[in-house]
């Protein structure tokens, strides 16, 4: 299973052609389906300019299956644990909400396509399987 990250969404979005967005495009014409988690659907619409794109960003992300954490406490956990242990290692993440959504990822097994250098840190200290292109 492929997660797709709000980084490569948003850059779908707004047009950009990073390797990430590429294999999306790929994902999108072959019809894979892709768990969207509940976290980038919310700051992916809340980045929507006005009402149209907001309505237009709805509809589709509404389309997708939601991915939310098994059990929330043990992923806040791992997730805090995560950070810590980057930052033990003298990596640094800019998001918790990274952490956490790498600690889903990791709880379900999937794989992650993102266009973010802070799950290439996180990678370094969990075995979180990641697409980049």
């Amino acid at each position: 299973m492929i997660v797709v990250d709000s980084s490569v969404l948003i850059g779908y979005f707004r047009g950009h052609t990073s390797p990430a967005v590429l294999r999306f495009h790929e994902l999108e014409q072959r019809e894979v389906p892709f768990p969207l988690p509940a976290l980038c659907y919310q700051e992916i619409l809340q980045g929507a300019k006005n009402e149209r794109e907001w309505r237009v960003l709805g509809d589709y992300l509404g389309s997708q299956e939601l991915l939310l954490p098994h059990d929330l406490l043990s992923t806040h956990q791992g997730a805090a644990r995560i950070y810590f242990d980057c930052r033990r290692n003298g990596l640094t993440v800019r998001s918790s909400m990274d952490c956490f959504l790498a600690q889903m990822i990791l709880d379900v097994g999937a794989v992650l396509l993102h266009d973010d250098d802070d799950f290439d840190s996180i990678s370094q200290v969990r075995p979180l399987k990641t697409l980049r292109g």
